[in-house]
């Protein structure tokens, strides 16, 4: 079983590599690489060929795919990065609460 601690439009902080320390929300989530997208860090160049006829190739960047385990998850409330922690609730939902504050979200 493939699961994520970090989800789609999560705000994440970068643990370590060339984006050390800096915030973005996460576009995309891949369980099963274990990888996620974080918008405007992690830019790679691509080289793109035009596909129809008037569209312009060249080289563009984007986004890449990084290792979930090099983000954390920044709390929304005290806005500092923490592990997650679980609340289950009396009708057995379970929410995802900041280890610091103790916040839920």
């Amino acid at each position: 079983m493939n699961k994520l601690h970090i989800k789609k439009d999560d705000t994440v902080v970068v643990l370590s590599g060339k984006d050390k320390g800096k915030k973005g929300k996460v576009l995309e989530t891949s369980p099963k690489e274990q990888k996620v997208i974080v918008e405007g860090l992690n830019m790679v160049t691509k080289h793109v060929k035009p596909r129809r006829q008037g569209e312009a190739g060249g080289i563009v960047k984007a986004e890449g795919a990084m290792y979930a385990a090099k983000v954390m998850v920044v709390c929304p409330s005290c806005g500092k990065p923490t592990r997650l922690a679980h609340k289950v609730l009396e009708d057995g939902t379970k929410l995802r609460a900041c280890k610091k504050c103790g916040a839920t979200f």
